[in-house]
């Protein structure tokens, strides 16, 4: 076979541009006619969520590259500034789509007596209300902010709405208007309702920003209000925490999170055909380009239409209710421990019931028969029933050990809570190996059953938090295996016991070590591929861009063994290159649920082999990261995993094939209309009903009544 140069760029694509190319998919959600409407409402609305996150995080760090002058490329050929070009052009073109999708959607439900109103749609009484509502409601809370006379200027923050009005004082006409900013209450709900008529069912909301710049003259009184416009600010929050000499990692990450308030500008969303003083004002103030600046015809910061989908009384507008479902492994089962010790158990979320991970750690904090609990936690919900099991366990004399990761963005704050309440329960808590986040979603519960000590573990590839799981497609293993388990001990030896990692029997654990047994395997895959019985590598995971995965897959395509990557965000690879990755397929799925599984399946010439992870094919992941990789053992399971892989890979309604060129089309149905979150509730919905049908249950017969 020619030698080739796999490093070439134009073998891959450019990350952030992948990125969008996905934040457009979820678009697409939002603009389709099959979608009922308050779904579309709701992926609009996290279309914006992701691009605040992305120009946070992915903008920011670039700009900074720029400015140092940074010219190193990518893996794509692109330097910085070429990105940010590129990522500006991609933007503009999606916030100009997404803007007028979202005018189409409420143009919509107005025709279901949902109306939301613009300034010039205000009627006489209405106005009248509204100024009132003003006056009692709002303008107490109110602080307006003379930007040109107060110095230092004040810190504006980033992300919340704000009023930018231009003055000009009655008596002196000479004088040059100034400017004077009124931060939007984040306290005071974002839409006001007018008073229906009698009658009229129609529901009227008015963006509480419309209510304050029409109503600024009597925040500003004395002065002659010559021009408003509504103004967001994005700031650069990518700030790194170093913790390899941090004495008090607590009080370190305390200040990362102040110290994002405070970092400069990375992108102005205003209100569209501004007064050109005061979007000149905002500029040079924030050292903006025009490519920074985006120009939005409707409501900003549309994160808000999540708001008004979750309004009560129009349900005929959304997707019916998937309660989640008993778990199938889990049926006839009364006693928790002794299912697990007779046989391995795989939860699918949500489509099954995350309760059953709540119920083993609060089971364990109850049990007089438990030791100890040990568990990572990464991302939890605001109100975590694992925390207060937790809390519960340790109050209850046990050992209980948490890994608290405090470097998960945009969640320091809450893990930082949830620490202290931890250590002030009689937790051991420990913040991870110094340099690495842990990623890893690990439990574990020891157990006295006489005449031994038994361990059970739970495994996942999502995080433990209640709420997402809700939301989120995740696996979770349950098991007592005992390979398994030792090596669950032996990871969290690790991250407590200042040691070394000494080998494992069933897991992949260490940064380097865990990208050497993908490359292994795919590689593996590779040399067991023949003309009579070609490889065949299945993958479902969040993200690829890690270019050495990327490397040993052009390889493995390039020896015939075939590919097929169901990629939900991110993918650098290009697929059906020829000569390249012409037996390589990318497909992604963008559906009610968001797609967070990791799954690898390997033929290995007939002796499938089948892993769950908490990595993604990420550099960070492979190289920066405390992850795990495991095996699924148990046959029944691992046949369950390739089906659900195989349920993905023929999805033909909400799926979409990756072009040579890193854009995306629909699949095109060739038979029966399948949606594979569909097909997964429905199987989860049959196996709870079949588990009823077959449950017989014995009443005991009572002594017959005296005559």
């Amino acid at each position: 076979m020619a030698k080739v140069n796999l490093n070439a760029p134009e073998l891959y694509v450019n990350r952030e541009l992948s990125w969008l190319e996905f934040n457009d998919r979820v678009m697409q959600e939002g603009l389709s006619d099959s979608v009922p409407l308050m779904e579309r409402l709701k992926f609009l609305a996290i279309v914006s969520s992701n691009l605040d996150e992305f120009f946070l995080i992915r903008v920011a760090g670039l700009r900074r590259q720029r400015a140092a002058g940074v010219r190193k490329r990518d893996i794509a050929g692109m330097t910085p500034a070429q990105q940010l070009r590129a990522i500006s052009q991609r933007t503009h073109r999606m916030v100009a789509e997404q803007t007028a999708g979202i005018r189409r959607a409420l143009e919509e439900l107005a025709r279901h007596s949902l109306v939301v109103l613009e300034r010039e749609g205000w009627t006489d009484s209405g106005r009248r209300y509204l100024r009132s509502h003003f006056s009692s409601q709002v303008l107490p809370v109110l602080t307006p902010l003379a930007m040109d006379e107060l110095q230092p200027r004040p810190l504006l923050p980033g992300l919340q709405l704000h009023v930018a009005v231009l003055v000009a004082s009655p008596k002196d006409h000479a004088a040059a208007p100034r400017l004077t900013v009124i931060p939007v209450p984040t306290q005071l709900p974002r839409f006001v309702t007018l008073p229906a008529e009698p009658g009229d069912r129609t529901i009227r909301l008015v963006p509480l920003e419309d209510v304050i710049a029409d109503n600024a003259e009597e925040v500003l009184p004395g002065g002659e209000v010559v021009a408003t416009a509504t103004f967001r600010i994005t700031r650069d929050a990518d700030v790194e925490i170093q913790d390899d000499d941090a004495s008090d990692l607590l009080a370190v990450v305390q200040q990362a999170v102040l110290a994002r308030r405070r970092r400069s500008a990375v992108r102005l969303e205003i209100s569209a055909r501004p007064d050109r003083r005061i979007k000149k004002w905002l500029a040079d103030w924030l050292e903006l380009t025009p490519d920074d600046i985006y120009e939005i015809d409707g409501i900003l910061d549309a994160r808000a239409l999540g708001q008004i989908a979750g309004l009560p009384g129009f349900d005929h507008l959304r997707l019916p209710e998937w309660p989640p479902q008993p778990p199938a492994d889990l049926a006839h089962s009364d006693d928790l421990w002794q299912t697990l010790q007779e046989r391995d158990v795989l939860l699918f979320h949500p489509y099954e019931s995350f309760d059953p991970v709540i119920e083993l750690v609060q089971k364990a904090a109850e049990d007089p028969h438990v030791l100890a609990i040990k568990q990572t936690l990464y991302r939890t919900s605001g109100d975590s029933p694992i925390v207060r099991a937790l809390e519960r366990a340790a109050q209850n004399g046990k050992e209980v050990t948490a890994l608290v990761e405090l470097k998960a963005r945009f969640d320091e704050t809450r893990n930082v809570h949830w620490a202290r309440r931890l250590e002030d329960a009689g937790c051991h808590v420990v913040y991870g190996i110094a340099g690495y986040k842990t990623h890893a979603k690990a439990l574990l519960v020891v157990r006295r059953e006489p005449p031994r000590v038994r361990r059970y573990v739970h495994l996942a590839t999502g995080n433990y938090n209640d709420q997402t799981a809700r939301l989120y497609s995740d696996i979770g293993l349950l098991t007592t295996n005992r390979d398994l388990a030792a090596d669950v001990g032996a990871f969290f030896n690790l991250l407590t016991g200042f040691s070394e990692a000494v080998g494992w029997s069933q897991l992949t654990v260490e940064p380097h070590q865990l990208k050497r047994r993908f490359v292994q395997l795919i590689q593996r895959e590779k040399e067991a591929s023949s003309a009579d019985q070609p490889g065949l590598i299945m993958a479902k995971i969040n993200s690829l861009e890690d270019p050495d995965i990327c490397q040993a897959l052009y390889r493995a395509s390039r020896a015939g063994v075939r590919v097929m990557l169901n990629v939900r965000g991110i993918c650098c690879l290009r697929p059906g290159l020829p000569g390249y990755s012409e037996t390589i397929e990318v497909r992604s799925i963008v559906d009610r649920f968001l797609e967070h599984a990791r799954i690898f399946y390997f033929r290995n010439g007939g002796h499938e082999e089948v892993y769950l992870s908490s990595a993604d094919w990420m550099r960070r992941n492979l190289e920066r990261r405390l992850e795990i990789l495991f095996p699924v053992t148990d046959p029944g399971l691992r046949r369950r995993l390739i089906k659900i892989l195989k349920t993905c890979f023929a999805d033909n309604v909400k799926a979409r094939r990756m072009k040579p060129d890193g854009s995306y089309e629909p699949v095109q149905a060739d038979g029966p209309r399948i949606r594979a979150q569909e097909e997964f509730y429905q199987e989860a919905v049959e196996a709870a009903r079949a588990a009823q049908r077959t449950t017989v249950r014995f009443r005991p017969l009572r002594r017959p009544r005296e005559p």
